[in-house]
């Protein structure tokens, strides 16, 4: 037997979004029902004992914040804290592994000393940085717009050129990212550090003509105007803990193990709760699942997304270690807490990013395989047990470039799982003085702590299609110019082509990463609508007892 019920808004998905736009509407006074089809809500903003009876609790999927704002965790009340991180990056140059290039935040000598290390010009420091000025130019004067409604392209280059970043804009916005690397560094090691934050997940060249790649870099760069990146205390899963705590005590119902099975016209959503098949009414659905998996509920386009976009493959494998300790370098000139402080790049230089993709492009997994590692525990070690912390032992997470998901099928996943997992060992192993293998620490059912997760595996796991963790492609920041902007919901950039149903994931423009922009955006778009469209007011299916 079948139960209903009716809502002011009912939400599909309770990753870090969905919680933000239910605490959102529901501190407005709207009544909303949020439905997670696993047994906790956060998606892929969690922290999980990801080994047996290891009591560690890793951040699997996400692992830092940058496009959270401020003035979200203010209006919601959050207990949120993030830490700065001394270090920007290590990496080791692969033509000679026992020296490499440390960015050190805290010493700009001491930066300029490694930048000669690793034989970068003598003026390559000092264009680096001027890169990344200029770059903080354009990202400053476009955060604030990014809880706004959407500006257009030429009210966004305006804003640019205001800040005396029109340069950065026709380099970042309108021509390869490729070309301004090229042009302002000369070092294949330094270049490809810069070039990583524009392939993140994306599969991508430096020249690539329809810009995916540019895009990425500037939400990699875009966070509080700065393009800084902090560690959650307490893991990833504290950010979602609080939004799931503040949308709960607005009043939001949030409800997990419901399985949303369709979304029908009308504003009805069919879910599967507690053994029985129910419904739920509502004036707005707001969308926190991917477009993709949108399309398919609402039965859109024979279950193919109607925007090409939003089957955009994902590009990584993602690689969970917990060591008994940190592993010593092959470059002795540099400790082990300050290389793993940031951003450890292996094997990441322009050359190595491009032979990589033409690699996976072919069909073969990347030799040497790109990497970038992140050590939690330095940071934050209440993610560790006390036990934990006292041994030494520390986190990682590898995060693997260009392995794009048309190399994994169903059929191979396990088989590529394995060949990843070692492709992401021998990389990180051509770095250090010891075989990071004799490091694991070993769970409670004598297996290392080690955990790989392919794009299939992502996608399985929290519904990622095609394992993107963007949802998709990413949008750029604001609407062309000849794009309608006359409803709130376009404003907002949360719109779809039912009135009714909104984006409020990373598949809304100025989705993307751990943010919660994609919520506070549907949030407003439904707050200045007040009552949906009376020309989408179809009846819904009637309810039955």
């Amino acid at each position: 037997m079948a139960s209903s019920s009716n809502h002011d808004v009912v939400i599909v998905g309770g990753g870090h979004n969905g919680l933000a736009a239910a605490a959102y509407l529901a501190l407005a006074g709207r009544d909303v029902l949020l439905l997670e089809k696993l047994d906790h809500a956060g998606g892929a903003a969690v922290s999980a004992q990801a080994f047996d009876g290891v009591d560690a609790r890793l951040s699997r999927y996400s692992y830092l914040v940058s496009l959270l704002p401020q003035q979200i965790i203010d209006d919601l009340g959050l207990r949120i804290r993030l830490a700065r991180r001394r270090y920007s990056s290590y990496t080791p140059d692969p033509g000679s592994p026992g020296r490499g290039l440390l960015i050190d935040n805290g010493d700009a000598e001491a930066t300029a000393l490694s930048f000669a290390s690793v034989g970068a010009p003598a003026a390559e420091a000092a264009a680096f940085e001027r890169f990344y000025a200029d770059c903080r130019k354009l990202t400053g004067a476009l955060w604030p717009t990014m809880t706004s409604p959407l500006p257009t392209r030429s009210e966004a280059r305006r804003l640019a050129e205001a800040a005396g970043a029109g340069d950065v804009w026709e380099s970042v916005i309108e021509r390869p990212l490729g070309e301004a690397i090229t042009r302002g560094l000369d070092s294949d090691l330094v270049r490809g550090v810069v070039l990583t934050d524009a392939l993140i997940g994306t599969f991508a060249r430096a020249d690539s003509a329809d810009l995916q790649q540019n895009i990425c870099f500037l939400y990699h760069v875009l966070g509080g105007g700065t393009g800084d990146w902090d560690v959650p205390i307490g893991g990833m899963g504290a950010v979602s803990g609080e939004l799931e705590r503040a949308a709960r005590e607005a009043g939001a119902t949030v409800l997990t193990s419901a399985e949303v099975t369709g979304i029908r016209p009308g504003g009805t959503v069919a879910y599967h709760h507690d053994g029985r098949e129910r419904s739920a009414s509502a004036e707005w659905v707001l969308s926190n699942v991917a477009p993709a998996v949108l399309d398919r509920l609402r039965g859109a386009g024979g279950g193919e997304p109607a925007n090409p976009n939003h089957r955009r493959e994902g590009s990584q494998v993602k690689v969970n270690l917990l060591l008994k300790r940190l592993p010593t370098l092959l470059d002795r000139g540099v400790s082990s807490e300050a290389a793993f402080g940031g951003t450890f790049h292996i094997n990441e230089t322009w050359t190595q990013l491009h032979d990589a993709y033409q690699a996976a492009e072919q069909g073969t997994v990347p030799g040497p395989l790109p990497c970038e590692i992140y050590c939690h525990s330095l940071t934050d070690p209440t993610i560790l047990s006390p036990e934990l912390q006292a041994s030494g032992a520390h986190t990682l997470t590898v995060f693997g470039l260009h392995v794009p998901d048309r190399l994994i099928t169903a059929e191979n996943n396990e088989a590529m799982r394995a060949v990843l997992q070692a492709a992401v060992v021998k990389s990180l192993n051509s770095v250090l003085a010891e075989p990071i293998e004799d490091l694991l620490l070993i769970g409670a059912d004598g297996t290392p702590c080690i955990e790989t997760k392919t794009t299939l595996d992502i996608q399985r796991a929290v519904g990622m299609p095609r394992g993107n963790i963007f949802h998709g492609g990413l949008d750029w920041p604001f609407a062309e110019d000849d794009a309608p902007l006359d409803t709130p919901a376009l404003r907002w950039g949360v719109a779809t082509d039912d009135p009714r149903v909104l984006l409020c994931g990373s598949g809304a423009r100025r989705g993307g990463a751990v943010s919660a922009i994609g919520g506070h955006n549907a949030a407003m778009a439904v707050l200045e609508s007040g009552a949906p469209p009376e020309s989408s007011a179809v009846p819904g299916v009637p309810a039955e007892s």
